[in-house]
Order: structure tokens, then C-alpha cells, then sequence
């Protein structure tokens, strides 16, 4: 339903459990910064039971073999591009719901003249 979406990693302990050395670990947090987990990503597909859009995390474990699982919230943080499901932490109640309104023509505040 959706493109893939990336996630990337800042600390080499994550590499580690991903089979790299602790020292080739370093280096590429080191040299890089933000480290791109190959054959990981995030991924939204329709649920035909439930009749929703649901966000997976989804890796590749062979030639043809994925792991699918729901996506836990830690990894929206290590994902580039994506929308977080929740909205936008820093954006206050008001202004979400002024957007929403926004396409009903329902506002909250109306310019008099």
C-alpha cells in the first residue's frame, strides 16, 4: 500500500546484534552517523479483517523470506520520510484540529469584517 521506508540506526550496539563487528560497528557510527539497516524497513499495508491501514516492520531473513511484524513505536524514530501515525509531537490539539476542520470549512476562529 505504501513505499518502503528506510530505517537507519546511530548506535553501533544495533549494528552489533545485526552480525557486524564491534569495531566495523564504531567505524561506520563514527564516519557516518546515521547507518541504514539493509533489508529492514517500515511498511503500510491494508488489514481486510479490520478494514484499516496498519504501519509493519518488515525484514528480510533470506533470498524470499520476510518477517513481518506490527510496527513498535521505537522504530518511527529511526525511519526518514515517514508520517508518524499520532501526528506531530510538537503540534498542539488546537492546530490539529483547525487542519482537520480545514477541508469540513469549520473553523474555530472566522475573520469578521
Amino acid at each position: 500500500m505504501s513505499q518502503k521506508y528506510t530505517l537507519y540506526t546511530e548506535s553501533p550496539g544495533t549494528l552489533q546484534s545485526r552480525g557486524i563487528s564491534r569495531l566495523s560497528a564504531l567505524m561506520l557510527v563514527a564516519s557516518h552517523t546515521a547507518v541504514p539497516l539493509v533489508g529492514e524497513w517500515l511498511e503500510a499495508f491494508w488489514c481486510n479483517e479490520c478494514q484499516e491501514t496498519r504501519w509493519y516492520y518488515v525484514r528480510k531473513v533470506g533470498e524470499r523470506v520476510y518477517e513481518v511484524q506490527l510496527a513498535p513505536r521505537e522504530l518511527w524514530m529511526q525511519a526518514t520520510g515517514v508520517i508518524n501515525p499520532e501526528g506531530n509531537p510538537s503540534v498542539g490539539e488546537f492546530t490539529r484540529r483547525q487542519a482537520r476542520a480545514a477541508n469540513s470549512g469549520i473553523r474555530d476562529f472566522r475573520l469578521m469584517v
